[in-house]
């Protein structure tokens, strides 16, 4: 198992968010936040296996073993205890590390992510095609499902800049990545999370619906659910100031508690 990589930003001195990202993103898809909540937090951005800056690693990828190197990347950081958000694959590694680090996480928020992802086959048949034609032969198709029609509308410059961010993760680090969203299975960890725990969803998600997130509501103890209407997938970039708010509410309530 190999490292991640990160950026670190904020007061040396606040408490420690993680965001860990979608797959095909890198750290830069958390810049609406980092604006936001960095003088209030000590932002730490993670990038997938073989995302951004992190390395392709040469084995098979899951999403137990990203939790692990983000729990051992905690340890080597000196940080004991952290806030947690997690979208898509992010959300995955946030539950597993909520579940088997509880130690670790004190405030957990998951966005657009899910116990089990549904469709499995899709990412399976992704990776498939992602090795033979590379991100450039999906990247157009992924985007349409991160952001609303009226979002693409809106902010074409945005979008474009997302489909260009998938094209620049290597494709065996992205096909990697889609095995593990599709083998991914925390339904039985839910029970073990005990950390204060926020499920944002957005209304318009095409590709984890509404429902996934009550799933998640149902299976963590106390957990909260928020969902934004006129927001598909990337809800933190699509209406960052919702999901700004949110997340600060949520980890003041807990921190100051």
């Amino acid at each position: 198992m190999t490292s991640l990589a990160y950026t670190i930003d904020g007061p040396p001195d606040a408490p420690v968010l993680v965001l860990s990202g979608s797959l095909g993103s890198t750290v830069d898809m958390w810049q609406p936040q980092v604006a936001a909540l960095g003088t209030h937090w000590r932002i730490l951005r993670l990038d997938h296996p073989g995302h951004g800056a992190s390395p392709i690693w040469n084995e098979p990828v899951t999403v137990s073993d990203i939790g692990q190197a983000v729990r051992e990347l905690l340890t080597e950081l000196g940080f004991d205890r952290v806030s947690f958000c997690g979208l898509s694959l992010g959300g995955a590694v946030g539950q597993w590390l909520a579940a088997h680090a509880p130690e670790s996480v004190e405030c957990l928020v998951l966005c657009s992510t899910a116990a089990q992802f549904p469709n499995r086959d899709a990412y399976r048949q992704r990776a498939t095609v992602v090795r033979k034609q590379g991100t450039e032969a999906i990247s157009a198709a992924v985007v349409d499902r991160w952001f609303t029609p009226d979002f693409h509308g809106r902010q074409p410059a945005v979008v474009e800049t997302f489909r260009r961010m998938i094209e620049s993760i290597p494709p065996e680090g992205y096909a990697a990545c889609c095995e593990a969203v599709a083998a991914f299975d925390g339904r039985q960890d839910l029970t073990a999370i005990r950390a204060s725990t926020l499920v944002i969803a957005g209304a318009d998600d095409p590709a984890i619906p509404v429902e996934q997130a009550r799933a998640l509501c149902s299976g963590i103890a106390g957990a909260r659910l928020l969902v934004i209407p006129q927001a598909a997938h990337v809800v933190n970039v699509e209406q960052p100031e919702v999901v700004n708010t949110a997340i600060m509410e949520h980890l003041s309530e807990v921190l100051h508690a």
